[in-house]
């Protein structure tokens, strides 16, 4: 008798181990649905926000890298070449690649800034630069997004030397890096002691990405666009 009394229990038992595990489960998928809508509803929150800090921030960049500017132009590259587009109207739809034509207060070409990126020591350098067609020169050179190592990678965006040296930096024959101390050329751009591959790092960017740029900003401005 007594084996059938303890499979009896035992038979009792599992019903109840089962909806607790049951409950468990439904619990934990509850939470976890809660978890991600509360994600998602942060994330819709803060994408606005987010977007319209990284547009004021490239404003302000646009402004730095080209002196005396006080309005610009946005330019995208077409199959035809580059056109002018408003962004507003084409918010959502990021199309082609983009520089920008930045005028002054009489409405008079001052120049482009040019976005480009390259990976550094650490992660990406994105930085953005004025450039002067007519001149075949580099005005100004801001970062706009980097994760160098603070207090190391970080001073191409500290050292006022290296930053002077990117508001007139020729682009021909090509730019070059050179040592500190060894610049005697217009298109040299010294590095930085302790930051040689973030410094070398903006200069490839600015040498591959005007390189670029520069035959479709010719044709641009050879069609009276600007």
């Amino acid at each position: 008798m007594e084996p059938e009394i303890q499979a009896e229990g035992v038979a009792a038992l599992q019903p109840v181990e089962e909806t607790s595990s049951l409950r468990m489960i439904l619990t934990l998928g509850l939470a976890g649905m809660i978890s991600g809508l509360a994600l998602v509803g942060i994330y819709l929150f803060t994408a606005p926000i987010i977007e319209a800090n990284k547009a004021e921030a490239l404003r302000r960049a646009i402004f730095l890298v080209v002196p005396g500017s006080e309005s610009y132009q946005t330019l995208e590259l077409q199959d035809s070449g580059l056109v002018a587009i408003d962004p507003e109207q084409k918010k959502g739809n990021k199309g082609g690649e983009r520089i920008y034509a930045a005028f002054d207060g009489a409405g008079d070409l001052l120049g482009f800034a040019i976005p480009g990126a390259e990976p550094g020591f650490q992660d990406l350098i994105q930085g953005i630069f004025g450039y002067r067609a007519d001149e075949r020169m580099i005005i100004g050179f801001e970062v706009l997004d980097s994760k160098e190592t603070p207090g190391l990678g970080d001073k191409i965006i500290k050292d006022q030397h290296f930053r002077t040296s990117l508001t007139t930096l020729k682009v021909d024959p090509e730019i070059v890096a050179v040592k500190p101390g060894d610049k005697h050329e217009a298109n040299q751009v010294e590095t930085i002691t302790g930051a040689t591959i973030s410094s070398k790092t903006v200069i490839r960017l600015l040498e591959e990405t005007v390189r670029r740029w520069i035959p479709l900003i010719e044709n641009y401005l050879s069609t009276g666009a600007a």
